[in-house]
């Protein structure tokens, strides 16, 4: 049989749009500046400056992207502030959500700023062929629009070789993995050129027996470990409760993103941020408590915040809302890149070994 051939689509170089510092004002070391963002990529903001930092950027057009995570650690909320933020920055852009778990809800998704009206929700995904032939169906339609591409989860799939088999059958359960590994041989060339931002969810899971190293890993085999640029694990550190004449409840948690792995920047990169149920995440306070953690205290006090008492201009500042919350955030986020940049520098070689 003859190979199948798949033609690429160009990326329009006068469509880039970039979420880097001005180039000029950067020290470039070879192809990539300092945050590890390179000049010709797409990104796509995480809805937290200092989330975009860590990933380098952002979520980026053309690659895929893992987000891994226990059960109630702001997956699908990712998922959902990345959709936010794509139609923002994409208006004639592209957003298809595969919600294979059957859990997705709407209202709320739009309560927190997803276009859902401008969304393509797909509810019949059951195996990895199905997620296969969606995408590829999706992209030979996009006429070069940009797309997000959201799989929400991995751990949901099944394969149709299981499916035809009785439950009770035994399996060596390698097929699903085998079949993950084949689809991204075939798509990753055509995600890349078609502009796509893939996105896959995925639970984690323990490891048995295991007494030292990685405790914990995913579902799906390794070939995400190869074809995803951006591997994100999050974890919860705490739980934020809030107090209401008299009665305490939990209001959000505090979850730490961790970047496993990152070909579009500097890789094992870290950030904590609080998520608010019901909001998203608190990336005021995430920008404001790395400020804090680095040193960064008289660029505090230019902003108009204090190292002990931002707490509660912060949360004033999120229920009034408006413009002028706007130009804070926007202040407050090129604060952030601009010190990320200059702390990571100092952590680069100062010279080329060729």
């Amino acid at each position: 049989m003859a190979p199948t051939t798949r033609k690429k689509v160009d990326k329009p170089v006068s469509s880039v749009r970039r979420r880097v510092v001005n180039p000029d004002e950067l020290e470039p070391v070879g192809n990539y500046f300092a945050s590890g963002a390179s000049r010709d990529l797409e990104f796509v903001s995480t809805g937290c400056e200092v989330l975009n930092c860590v990933l380098g950027g952002g979520y980026v057009l053309g690659r895929i992207t893992n987000i891994v995570g226990d059960k109630s650690t702001g997956k699908t909320l990712q998922a959902i502030e990345a959709c936010a933020n794509f139609i923002k920055e994409y208006p004639d852009g592209v957003i298809r959500y595969a919600e294979a778990e059957a859990a997705f809800d709407q209202p709320y998704a739009a309560a927190l700023g997803m276009p859902v009206d401008k969304t393509e929700f797909v509810d019949q995904i059951q195996t990895v062929e199905d997620f296969y032939e969606d995408l590829e169906s999706t992209i030979a339609k996009l006429s070069g629009r940009p797309c997000i591409y959201i799989l929400d989860s991995l751990d949901s799939l099944s394969d149709r070789a299981e499916q035809k088999r009785d439950i009770d059958e035994g399996s060596y359960n390698m097929q699903k993995a085998k079949k993950l590994g084949e689809m991204f041989r075939r798509t990753v060339q055509n995600i890349s050129g078609a502009r796509v931002l893939l996105i896959i969810i995925s639970q984690i899971r323990d490891k048995i027996g295991v007494t030292f190293g990685e405790k914990h890993t995913r579902s799906g085999g390794k070939a995400l470990d190869f074809y995803a640029s951006q591997v994100l694990w999050l974890a919860e550190v705490e739980k934020t409760t809030k107090v209401i004449d008299k009665v305490e409840r939990v209001i959000g948690i505090r979850v730490k993103a961790t970047c496993k792995k990152n070909k579009v920047g500097l890789p094992f990169r870290k950030c904590e941020y609080p998520l608010l149920f019901g909001y998203g995440i608190d990336d005021l306070t995430a920008n404001i408590e790395w400020l804090k953690d680095v040193g960064r205290l008289e660029d505090l006090k230019e902003l108009g915040f204090s190292a002990e008492g931002y707490k509660v201009r912060v949360n004033n500042l999120r229920n009034k809302g408006g413009p002028d919350v706007v130009e804070l955030r926007t202040k407050l986020n090129a604060c952030v890149r601009k010190n990320w940049e200059v702390i990571e520098t100092k952590f680069l070689p100062t010279s080329r070994k060729y």
